[in-house]
């Protein structure tokens, strides 16, 4: 049973900042070696999942990940309130439409696992629903896999309230940041211990397992999920395909 509040937010003892930055950026360009492999090969798909708290860092460890990947190959989306439309339908309706297709690598900055979180935080939907919204979401993740050949690789950022509140902070003190501020963040921050309740239950209840990750130093964060990303990558086997060519 996975308890976030036993689970660290920050980096190990006695790691360098320098040599992990320059890691990441061997990472980084190995994954965007591996991307154009999958482009190529067209046999599998990668979905990259990121969950957290406001400020955790979503876009950046999307940007620092796939930075060296084609924007022909990799295709982020970012997950808000549903329309009136989205709302019409069943909750899964608006996801299905952006899983990646074979060849490609969709990054979710946030997902359907809203729909089991703030709803859930602010009594939107009851225990029976969310429940069954559960099954629903693990049913949908085996269908991309089995069914696509879809790897689903969901990553919750990990941040401490001490960590969000700087973060918070900067984006109404420092000007480049002011875009980012939203008044309804440090509302929802006051639901904090509801909301981890709520990423514990969808984290100990998926059946594919989620990556937990430290966030609070963000170069540490990049390092991490890059690793993941191209561990994942490279455990594909993917192959150039061969030469189709009818030239004598």
């Amino acid at each position: 049973m996975i308890k976030l509040n036993q689970l660290p937010t920050t980096l190990p003892d006695g790691v360098s900042k320098k040599s992990i930055e320059k890691e990441t950026k061997k990472i980084a360009e190995k994954i965007g070696e591996l991307q154009q492999l999958m482009f190529a090969e067209s046999k599998h798909s990668l979905l990259v999942v990121f969950q957290g708290m406001d400020s955790s860092g979503k876009d950046g460890a999307t940007r620092e990940t796939f930075k060296y990947c084609s924007p022909g190959g990799v295709h982020a989306v970012g997950w808000k309130k549903p329309t009136d439309l989205e709302f019409a339908h069943d909750f899964l309706w608006r996801i299905h439409k952006e899983v990646p297709a074979k060849g490609m690598i969709k990054v979710f900055n946030r997902s359907h696992y809203e729909d089991i979180l703030i709803q859930r935080v602010h009594g939107w939907i009851d225990q029976e629903k969310v429940e069954k919204r559960m099954a629903a979401i693990n049913a949908f993740e085996e269908l991309l896999q089995f069914d696509n050949n879809t790897t689903v690789l969901k990553f919750f950022l990990n941040i401490s309230p001490e960590r969000q509140l700087e973060k918070l902070k900067e984006r109404m003190n420092v000007e480049r940041k002011f875009w980012k501020h939203n008044d309804g963040d440090w509302k929802e921050r006051e639901h904090w211990d509801k909301y981890m309740d709520c990423y514990e239950y969808a984290i100990n209840n998926s059946a594919i397992p989620w990556v937990i990750v430290p966030v609070d130093k963000r170069w540490y964060r990049n390092y991490f999920v890059a690793k993941k990303v191209l561990e994942t990558l490279e455990g594909m086997n993917m192959k150039f395909p061969p030469l189709e060519t009818e030239m004598k």
